[in-house]
């Protein structure tokens, strides 16, 4: 800062700032520590740093449950945002998780399971919070990057898309699970995905439920650019399990980013499995960004995000309380079916119930009973044999 402008802000600036938060609040001490709020100076682009300026890094910390988000998470959340988009000093928020597997799963299973199901009435003041939580992601008073350090799945893609930019490591895997677990991908993927990806690839994701690697991600438009995670004998390899020295099969498909199959994916896996997961390129990356928001006129640069964000708002105002009804009543049926079996299942037996067998018995017209929802939790069929 030259001598001038030192001069200009020990002159002019006023003696005492307005606080406009609603009240004084550690995030750190909210949720047991599950949230938490760090302001790491900013960076130029020529890595010097600008004294007095920080983005603010807000992380899940919840890496047991692989960064699922629990009640108190979420209003915590809701907090942390509102804290660095009012925080002067806040040029840019990194959203993130904590550890290398994931960004987040989405809201937490076990909660879900054992106090949701079958309360659509408490479900529906918790979607009041997640609503809330997504809309303070959207109206941030700064640009919002997504750190995304592992998987970015159900709950947290939604809100993942939410951000305005997107880093990803490449052994991540993104996408949508709702169907396959009890729910619909309404909490902003039904709104976001179709003027992310388009409708087609929208439907994909959204309906089929099958993950799908950074590289691809990146390809549709979901994510901004991506950075290699895995070491293997102290260099930088690029995701093993992933199509990526090729663009096109031999019938004119794209396939570079999809997921290789049989021995090779296998061969993959191990490869991971064997190396060591670094993410010192994801935060550089991440860093390259801030410096580059930094280095701009900050008025001009909020509102350019707020008019790029309108296509995403305008999608998820219009939807989010019809959703929020939905996903609360939902909870009496399917969604206290399948958060229940993610909850009780495990590799050996699965985490889904048995589709077919449910079909079967809703095409008979039985009703659901709690019956119905035990006989169809994973291991049932080799309980009953």
């Amino acid at each position: 800062m030259t001598a001038d402008t030192q001069t200009i802000i020990k002159r002019d600036a006023p003696k005492t700032l307005n606080d406009h938060n609603l009240f004084d609040v550690e995030i750190e001490k909210l949720a047991e520590g599950m949230v938490l709020y760090e302001k790491r100076p900013a960076k130029r682009r020529d890595g010097s740093v600008a004294d007095g300026l920080f983005n603010a890094w807000i992380s899940f910390n919840n890496p047991k449950q692989y960064n699922s988000y629990t009640t108190d998470m979420t209003k915590a959340t809701i907090l942390a945002f509102r804290k660095a988009s009012l925080d002067r000093s806040v040029n840019t928020v990194v959203f993130t998780g904590v550890g290398n597997k994931a960004f987040s799963t989405g809201g937490n299973t076990e909660e879900y399971s054992e106090y949701y199901a079958g309360n659509p009435q408490e479900y529906r003041q918790y979607l009041r919070l997640f609503n809330d939580m997504v809309s303070a992601i959207l109206g941030c008073d700064k640009p919002v990057i997504g750190r995304v350090n592992g998987m970015r799945i159900g709950g947290g893609q939604e809100i993942g898309m939410a951000c305005d930019f997107t880093i990803a490591q490449d052994l991540a895997n993104f996408g949508q699970a709702g169907p396959k677990h009890g729910s619909a991908a309404i909490g902003g993927a039904t709104d976001f995905l179709p003027v992310m990806i388009g409708c087609e690839q929208a439907f994909v994701s959204g309906t089929l439920c099958e993950p799908f690697s950074a590289h691809k991600a990146c390809r549709l438009g979901i994510a901004a650019d991506v950075a290699p995670a895995l070491k293997i004998d102290g260099k930088f390899v690029a995701n093993p399990t992933v199509i990526l020295d090729q663009m096109f099969d031999e019938y004119g498909r794209v396939i570079h980013g999809e997921f290789k199959t049989g021995d090779e994916f296998a061969a993959g896996k191990k490869m991971i499995a064997e190396g060591e997961i670094d993410l010192s390129l994801l935060d550089e990356k991440v860093e390259a960004i801030c410096a580059k928001l930094l280095e701009t006129f900050p008025e001009c640069t909020l509102k350019s995000v707020e008019e790029l964000r309108k296509p995403k708002l305008e999608a998820w105002n219009r939807n989010k309380e019809n959703a929020r009804a939905w996903l609360a009543l939902n909870m009496m049926n399917e969604a206290r079916t399948g958060f229940r079996a993610f909850n009780r299942g495990n590799k050996e037996i699965g985490r889904e119930i048995d589709f077919v067998e449910l079909r079967q018995a809703l095409a008979q017209g039985v009703p659901w009973t709690e019956e119905l929802i035990e006989s169809l939790m994973p291991g049932a069929q080799i309980a009953a044999e």
